[in-house]
């Protein structure tokens, strides 16, 4: 399942957050790329644990944290503390799919990715290329999105991002360990939400039917949560 999120990020809060790693140093991106990524990863990234790494994480963060969307269509669990990249013309990130378990940085702890997220940072308008392809059951989606915008596809998902040929594209990206690592499931849940709430919206005051779907919801989450 991909979902665009709109404005994760103020317009303001992307413009600042922009503006800020423009103006720092980076390092080859090929750091947080396993074997086989490594060899089709040409991008540039904001070394782990700088004060400006964790002060933009918080932020990232703190944005998904307002967003009831990202909440229902992600169903978090763990959130990977965010990381922020760079594509310069000529740069790319071949077709892979995303390493299962991703360990952070200076902890014990680690994830397993079900959910990847790439939040744009640079207006679309500033560079051209850099677009997001994500192969999925009806073929390949491919995303460019406004600043502070973001989009969440399964980290099964074979995926690229295409050659920058004007200007850079710098966004953030992460993962998501799910409470529901299912794929299919976490679409079920997510139609029925979204449901919900167009039935509670639409109908009487009082209607049975807003109080009995919700019931189905959380009976399946019940079944198919896995939380510690």
């Amino acid at each position: 399942m991909l979902v665009a999120i709109p404005e994760i990020l103020t317009r303001d809060e992307a413009a600042r957050a922009l503006s800020a790693l423009r103006a720092a140093p980076w390092t080859d991106g090929r750091v947080t790329a396993g074997h086989q990524s490594a060899q089709v990863k040409q991008n540039l990234q904001i070394e782990e644990g700088t004060r400006l790494h964790q002060e933009l994480g918080e932020l990232v963060l703190n944005g998904l944290g307002r967003s009831p969307l990202f909440i229902s269509a992600v169903l978090p669990q763990r959130v990977f503390p965010p990381l922020f990249n760079r594509y310069d013309p000529g740069m790319t990130f071949g077709a892979h799919v995303d390493n299962a378990i991703r360990q952070i940085r200076g902890t014990p702890h680690k994830i397993r990715t079900d959910v990847s997220c790439t939040l744009f940072l640079t207006p679309p308008e500033e560079y051209e290329g850099g677009e997001l392809v994500v192969q999925d059951t009806y073929g390949e989606q491919r995303v460019k999105l406004p600043a502070g915008h973001a989009v969440v596809y399964p980290a099964t998902s074979l995926h690229r991002v295409e050659p920058v040929t004007r200007g850079s594209r710098i966004s953030a990206f992460f993962w998501i360990q799910s409470m529901v690592r299912d794929d299919t499931r976490r679409r079920l849940l997510f139609d029925l939400d979204v449901a919900i709430n167009s039935a509670t919206r639409d109908l009487p005051g009082g209607h049975e039917a807003p109080v009995a779907l919700t019931g189905v919801y959380h009976n399946l989450l019940r079944q198919w949560a896995e939380v510690s």
